[in-house]
């Protein structure tokens, strides 16, 4: 795997500091500001409360966003955001990442009838965010059962599962091997989408329901195993995400200056100076999902001056929404398609481009034309996927490479149930992944309590 230098010199083409600290400060602002109070009066003025609304059945959490944005409209906005917590307890950050241009918004009567939907994502934010901002948990303990639960790994749908378990009087042991927990929204995401140290506020507010004990950098199979787990709790909980990075399968492409978008993303993430990151001068990015136009859009606004997505079939195909696409073209990155990476080229064990050949479908199998083109880069961000890794689970049934569940997300050993990317069931969405880790626990409850 390449990893970017630790102390790059300035004629290694990925250096820090090549912009202001003020210009990236500014690049790196919030996507989509707040609305204030006002705006959040009109965008509800646009809604027709639709009975039987299609953005309701079109969001994987199933929140009554005609109800939640009626509240808005007529003052009751600790109401809404109750309405969307009771089915989606990250519904903060949600309203920030997910994609509602091909969700809720899409399906919106407003979008299918005039071009423009009710702004539903900014008006779950204002809700969330202003009950959050009073420090107030809406939701409390029933009273205990006495029955423990394991849930493994702190992303969307292990932070769901362990709330709605102690919601129903659940104790809760919640494991994660980073040292800290949040999962995709801490480690996965653009900086732009989630500033202030969101990821982080929103856990500490989930586990101020209480009833959970939290214990970050626990890998399965490095530091519990599966079997301990099942011996000391009444249930197990796997929501262990998608580990694995998939390689482009070609020579040399481990040269310095190329890296894993995904540790690229996190990287950022974690840095308490964006300004002394380091970034290429030319950057290729090759992908064409949500991870590519986040590592593309980010390289781009911590100064690179040329960025390059390269994506081997056509626009449509892309896994990354139209909205995302233009955004980053927004930003000055350049999107290519049907091209697939063949060759890194190098000079003296470090990258000096990328070379592709140019793709073409011969009866929906993609194939090879044999033109080829390069574009020159100093730095290579590899975007083509992610994969689950099954360290330490056993006999635990398979499908598809990650973890078969049935429609109540259990698994084919009793007592144990898993939700989110590492079953690859729904799409790879932290919404679905709230979705899976609610029903799951639902669905454990039920057991539990006989």
């Amino acid at each position: 795997m390449g990893s970017l230098p630790a102390s790059p010199k300035r004629d290694s083409g990925i250096v820090a500091g090549r912009l202001a600290a003020t210009d990236i400060a500014r690049n790196f602002s919030d996507l989509h500001p707040p609305l204030d109070g006002h705006e959040a009066l009109v965008a509800a003025d646009r809604c027709y409360f639709c009975y039987d609304a299609p953005c309701m059945h079109a969001c994987p959490t199933e929140i009554d966003i005609p109800l939640f944005i009626r509240q808005i409209a007529t003052g009751n906005t600790d109401g809404a955001a109750r309405t969307i917590l009771q089915q989606n307890i990250l519904g903060g950050m949600c309203a920030r990442v997910c994609p509602t241009e091909t969700l809720c918004e899409q399906a919106c009567v407003r979008e299918m009838a005039e071009g423009k939907p009710v702004d539903i994502g900014r008006l779950q934010r204002f809700a969330t965010d202003t009950l959050m901002d009073k420090g107030v948990m809406p939701f409390s303990r029933a009273p205990a059962t006495g029955k423990s639960v394991a849930v493994l790994g702190a992303g969307p749908a292990g932070l769901a599962c362990a709330h709605r378990l102690a919601m129903l009087g659940h104790t809760v042991t919640l494991f994660d091997a980073h040292p800290k927990a949040g999962g995709l929204n801490e480690y996965g995401i653009a900086a732009y989408k989630a500033v202030d140290g969101f990821a982080a506020r929103e856990v500490e507010w989930v586990l101020s329901i209480g009833g959970i004990d939290l214990r970050p950098g626990k890998a399965l199979g490095r530091d519990v195993t599966l079997q301990e787990l099942r011996e000391s709790h009444d249930a197990v909980f796997l929501g262990l995400g998608l580990a694995g990075v998939n390689g482009l399968g070609i020579d040399r492409e481990d040269v310095a200056g190329a890296a894993d978008a995904v540790d690229f993303i996190a990287t950022l993430r974690q840095a308490s100076d964006l300004s002394a990151l380091p970034v290429g001068r030319r950057v290729v990015v090759v992908g064409g999902g949500m991870t590519a136009i986040d590592a593309a859009v980010q390289a781009k606004l911590l100064g690179a001056e040329e960025v390059t997505i390269v994506y081997r079939r056509g626009q449509d195909r892309m896994n990354a929404s139209t909205f995302e696409q233009e955004l980053a073209q927004s930003k000055g990155v350049t999107i290519r398609h049907w091209a697939k990476p063949v060759r890194v080229q190098s000079e003296a064990g470090r990258l000096t481009g990328v070379e592709f050949e140019y793709t073409a479908e011969d009866q929906g199998a993609l194939v090879g034309t044999g033109e080829r083109f390069a574009i020159r880069a100093d730095m290579l961000l590899k975007a083509i996927g992610q994969a689950f890794r099954p360290d330490g689970l056993g006999a635990i049934a398979m499908e598809g490479g990650r973890i078969a569940v049935d429609e109540e997300m259990r698994t084919s050993l009793p007592g144990i149930w898993a939700g989110g990317d590492c079953t690859g069931r729904g799409e790879d969405l932290t919404v679905t992944a709230v979705a899976q880790g609610r029903d799951a626990a639902l669905s454990m409850h039920k057991t539990l309590i006989g």
